[in-house]
């Protein structure tokens, strides 16, 4: 009865549109057997990773860890895990982190207590779970299905998936439970700290078809966005022939200070007026975009694409700037580059000189395709203008009303 049960429950899980990274050590690792033999296993489990050798878990988390079984651990992993599973997802798909590490029974036997700690990140909270088990009353297997019972349980409610089971522990082993919810200004936070890779706010209602795993990502800072941003994206679309258009904002610029949390939630709300799909990062350098999006295509203008290619950005050094993009290439990542405006002449991409190397990793958007002289900077200084208008005249009206 309780393994029927416990098949419902994982059938629940992948019908459910939330997907999932899993990270265990120590323990659960039946859990990872009931999630696999289910039918509809890939429409949830992303990734597995079992780092249980020293060195395994060093490279993971890419320190040496004081303990290896805590809370804390679990919600390092949990984090790891939820950064992995947004990275591996279709944009806007509900993802969480798993992260689980035990102690249990060991031969010979140990001398500490048998525990787990297990966390659930998902991007506006955390689940943690803690639960001491009482010594000599199991063996290892049985010790560890009780903890992938509890793993499966937790995951269900990250689902939102109803219905419970026996998970196997006795009365006095009561789990110490917790739930962490994170507001959108704590996210963001996160996310300029570089807890969390990037927030996706998946604002386009607009079906795209089968290769969503292939983003057209248009970046910029988007101060304002304009018809200019979402024209090259609607061509771009039309040169890569599908995949999931959104655009990019990095909260963090290599040469200026980060946007605060109400930059970045004031040029978000652009995006939710023009029904845009928008991705916050924190990586302001192509290259490490390419390592967030592996696959991808980047929509660029020429004056972008010419600073890409100018050894000056790589401390003068071109056999640095073929290293560089060249790493960009083998993660899959092209660049569609439409015309720009600069200095007064329109430049496209036959105008930059190309390495050999990198050519074909560049793809020019033709002039009768895309054209708008548009510039945000302009536009700024227009709103400016606007703004100190509107301003001096409210002055004059205080002013008239006073006499």
């Amino acid at each position: 009865m309780g393994e029927a049960m416990i098949r419902t429950i994982v059938e629940a899980i992948h019908s459910s549109p939330t997907q999932a990274v899993v990270y265990l050590s120590g323990g659960a690792s039946v859990a990872l057997g009931w999630l696999m033999s289910v039918p509809g296993a890939s429409n949830t489990l992303l990734e597995a990773v079992v780092p249980y050798s020293r060195i395994s878990m060093v490279q993971l988390l890419g320190r040496v860890p004081s303990q290896h079984c805590s809370q804390a651990m679990a919600s390092e992993m949990a984090l790891l895990a939820y950064n992995r599973a947004v990275k591996l997802s279709k944009p806007g798909f509900p993802v969480i982190g798993v992260g689980f590490t035990g102690a249990l029974a060991t031969s010979p036997p140990k001398r500490g207590d048998h525990r787990f700690f297990l966390s659930m990140r998902a991007s506006d909270r955390i689940w943690e779970t803690s639960v001491t088990l009482t010594k000599n009353l199991r063996s290892r297997e049985e010790e560890d299905k009780v903890a992938s019972r509890v793993l499966i349980q937790a995951m269900a409610k990250a689902c939102q998936v109803s219905g419970t089971f026996d998970s196997g522990l006795t009365e006095s082993e009561v789990p110490d439970e917790s739930e962490t919810q994170f507001s959108e200004e704590q996210e963001l936070e996160q996310l300029i700290k570089g807890d969390l890779c990037f927030k996706v706010y998946p604002f386009s209602k607009q079906a795209y078809g089968s290769d969503q795993d292939r983003k057209i990502i248009l970046p910029g800072s988007f101060n304002p966005l304009h018809d200019g941003h979402l024209k090259l994206l609607e061509v771009a679309m039309s040169v890569c022939g599908g995949g999931y258009p959104c655009f990019e904002l990095s909260a963090v610029n290599a040469d200026k200070p980060p946007l605060s949390v109400a930059q970045i939630k004031d040029r978000v709300k652009q995006f939710e007026a023009a029904g845009k799909t928008v991705i916050v990062s924190s990586q302001p350098y192509f290259y490490k975009k390419a390592e967030l999006f592996p696959g991808s295509s980047f929509v660029i203008g020429a004056d972008t694409a010419a600073r890409l290619v100018n050894p000056k950005y790589y401390e003068g050094s071109n056999k640095r700037m073929l290293e560089i993009l060249g790493d960009c290439k083998r993660t899959g990542c092209i660049f569609l580059v439409g015309g720009r405006n600069v200095d007064g002449v329109f430049q496209v991409l036959e105008n930059i000189d190309i390495p050999e190397e990198i050519r074909d990793m560049f793809v020019s958007i033709p002039e009768e395709k895309f054209r708008m002289d548009i510039s945000s900077t302009e536009l700024r200084k227009k709103q400016g203008s606007v703004d100190k208008r509107k301003r001096e005249n409210a002055k004059e009206d205080v002013e008239q009303s006073s006499k």
